[in-house]
């Protein structure tokens, strides 16, 4: 939190863990499915709208609400909760890249960047997908918001929203992302201003240059963690992305089974933990759940590095 600014505090005669959902067709009634892209309400007679929040009143709170870019992860929200943070995961566009992802124009090196940007913020900059603002990242996020500042006023919501509610206070948001997840999280930082970018296992777009884009948010505020069997770590996709980034202005590539926090207050997290050899378990295993790595006791050996990409001082 910054130094003048109004800290959050809650006003719950109950303080608990919070845990919503919601549909973001039955939030927005401006919501529409894109199925050309895979973007949809249902599959197989299945919600595939439904978000999550979550907060933790008995936490002192940052002031900080992270933006989820992946499915939905209890294990995750676990933590973000007990560090003091908000949670929010939305539903946005991210079935595109299989139709997409490696069609681009020869020599247009921008190209996954405009779709996820158009993802992000509704803005019309991909000439080969149609999503409009209410189907947003941007906007979803914003309706969200809103509507758990009503349906929860114990955790303090509106804290999140310009007085009136008619944007987020972008300064006070966390993107965070897995895989595609954080590549798009990265990109929409490119654009807006917030006040940390968490991109586990990416950035990806490997064959693109908006990495090096000017950016709206600081470079010291975005951090990045692999694993080193990540076919994306081996491929040098992602160690691309973070010096395009210019993340190598603030430190070296640590691996964090062989230090312990502050990291060198590094932005660039490295693990070989030991994950059988499977590149796909080593992709998931950036983050909490089935595939992260577990020490003799059954706990998980990353929880310090989890703590410290989400909570670590970017100043």
């Amino acid at each position: 939190m910054k130094q003048n600014e109004t800290p959050l505090t809650y006003s719950d005669p109950a303080p608990r863990r919070y845990d919503l959902t919601a549909r973001a067709s039955q939030l927005d009634p401006r919501a529409r499915p894109h199925p050309e892209i895979g973007f949809v309400f249902e599959k197989d007679g299945k919600p595939t709208d439904v978000e999550h929040a979550a907060v933790d009143t008995r936490v002192a709170p940052r002031g900080r609400l992270v933006i989820w870019l992946m499915g939905h992860s209890m294990p995750l929200f676990d933590r973000l909760t007990s560090y003091g943070l908000h949670a929010i995961q939305v539903h946005y566009a991210n079935g595109w890249f299989g139709q997409f992802g490696d069609k681009g124009p020869k020599g247009d090196t921008t190209f996954n960047g405009r779709i996820r940007l158009e993802a992000a913020t509704g803005e019309d900059v991909s000439e080969v997908v149609t999503i409009p603002k209410p189907d947003s990242i941007k906007e979803r996020a914003l309706v969200l918001v809103r509507w758990l500042a009503k349906e929860n006023p114990q955790g303090g919501w509106d804290y999140f929203l310009t007085p009136g509610g008619s944007e987020l206070r972008w300064e006070r948001v966390i993107l965070a992302g897995i895989s595609h997840g954080s590549t798009t999280a990265a990109r929409f930082a490119k654009q807006q201003k917030v006040a940390r970018v968490v991109m586990l296992s990416g950035p990806r777009d490997q064959h693109e240059t908006w990495q090096s884009l000017p950016s709206a948010t600081p470079t010291n505020r975005y951090f990045g963690f692999s694993h080193v069997l990540d076919a994306g770590w081996g491929g040098n996709h992602y160690p691309r992305s973070w010096e395009l980034l210019g993340l190598e202005k603030f430190g070296p590539i640590v691996n964090v089974d062989k230090e312990k926090p502050p990291y060198r207050n590094t932005r660039r997290l490295i693990t070989d933990a030991d994950v059988k050899g499977n590149p796909d378990r080593a992709h998931s295993s950036a983050m909490p759940g089935g595939a992260a790595v577990k020490d003799a006791s059954g706990k998980f050996i990353h929880e310090d590095v989890w703590r410290y990409l989400f909570t670590h001082p970017t100043e």
